[in-house]
């Protein structure tokens, strides 16, 4: 059996609680949870963490083959290694081999992974990691002497494209078996290969400088969102389809401010066949307005179960819940995220909501994230039927 490894303390001294800081969209930690997860050459993926918080945050995830359990005190301290982790948990738990994930590598992907297996399996191989390899000339800091090239030859500068480069550790994974990680203490040994992945892998999180870099790699990587075959498309109204704030004018009627790009991302849903609602736990003749503008197909409001009502609409229009997206932006829309295929919420959700939904937006409420959302719906490189 392969197992996963996943180590998430609680502690950090550059980034606080970086492990769950949000990245596009998501904590942290759930890039790698998702990579491991998805990999069908791993069977079980463990998270090993000594904070409250982050099991919470874990638990939230849609991952059905991830279980979290308990790091001691000694092995989440600032001076433990993570060998000790590992050893702690090989004491626990059977398995055949392991790959230990790093949580700060949300650029690894379940291809990576999986290659890293492959890799394993090859003959004599005891052990594998991850790379990537850079074309950079490097130079020796030799003090008072001279400094001196390491891999090239300055007189002869080769061309980038004939130029090897060297491997460089980027620590996303490492793989090997029980056996030598009982015996050596190390999460590599024997004879070992690498795995190469991308270059800009290399990038590590160490300063929240990094983070806008990586951030934005991986908001590039829009194309491995897996999003389901969608069939009706509801959203929430205040909070999502406006900014959630209270209007009123000098005679104090209430206003709303709803989103021009919005409505025209309610309207592209609705000509490309897609059911379009808005499900609203208020009465509000501001929103009936609205609806009738852009001419949803559903309104229900005063709506205090929307779990029921979707199900109700489900049942009337003969779709599935799994064809079903939903986007909202506070506790009352939890269970609603969870339970259809494609749950959405925008920027400035609640934290709850943010970690059950499987996307979040890089738009606010009310500023154009239901058009961002019916982009992603519509766009044929990221549908999955």
């Amino acid at each position: 059996m392969n197992v996963a490894f996943i180590p998430v303390r609680g502690g950090s001294k550059s980034i606080p609680m970086k492990n769950v800081k949000p990245m596009a969209g998501k904590p942290l930690v759930f890039w790698a949870v998702k990579a491991a997860s998805e990999c069908s050459a791993i069977d079980k993926v463990y998270v090993s963490t000594d904070s409250i918080a982050i099991r919470e945050i874990v638990a939230a995830f849609k991952f059905p083959n991830v279980f979290i359990i308990d790091r001691s005190e000694a092995s989440a301290s600032d001076v433990a290694s993570t060998e000790l982790s590992m050893l702690e948990f090989t004491n626990e738990f059977e398995f055949d081999n392991i790959a230990l994930i790093q949580a700060t590598s949300p650029l690894v992907t379940s291809t990576d992974l999986h290659n890293g297996f492959d890799m394993l399996a090859c003959v004599d191989v005891n052990s594998v990691l991850s790379v990537v390899r850079q074309k950079r000339f490097i130079w020796s800091d030799c003090g008072s002497e001279f400094a001196e090239p390491q891999n090239y030859d300055y007189q002869n500068r080769p061309r980038r494209q004939d130029f090897d480069g060297f491997l460089v550790e980027n620590g996303a994974f490492y793989i090997t078996s029980r056996d030598l990680l009982i015996k050596n203490k190390c999460r590599l040994s024997g004879n070992i290969k690498t795995v190469e992945m991308v270059p800009e892998s290399y990038t590590e999180l160490d300063m929240p400088e990094d983070w806008t870099v990586v951030e934005s790699l991986l908001l590039s990587r829009g194309s491995n969102i897996i999003v389901p075959k969608i069939r009706m498309f509801l959203a929430d109204c205040d909070g999502t389809l406006t900014d959630g704030g209270m209007y009123y004018s000098s005679s104090g009627e209430e206003m709303k401010k709803f989103n021009t790009r919005d409505g025209a991302g309610l309207r592209m849903l609705k000509e490309n066949g897609i059911i379009t609602g808005i499900i609203t736990g208020e009465e509000s003749d501001i929103v009936r307005q609205r609806a009738a503008k852009i001419d949803v197909d559903v309104l229900l409001m005063d709506v205090v179960d929307k779990i029921e009502a979707i199900h109700g609409l489900c049942k009337k229009y003969n779709v599935n819940m799994e064809n079903v997206a939903y986007i909202g932006d506070d506790l009352n829309d939890l269970a609603a995220i969870r339970a259809v295929g494609f749950g959405i919420c925008v920027k400035d959700a609640v934290n709850d909501v943010r970690n059950a939904a499987d996307y979040v937006t890089n738009s606010l409420g009310g500023n154009g994230a239901v058009r961002e959302a019916a982009n992603l719906i519509l766009s044929k490189v990221i549908i999955c039927e």
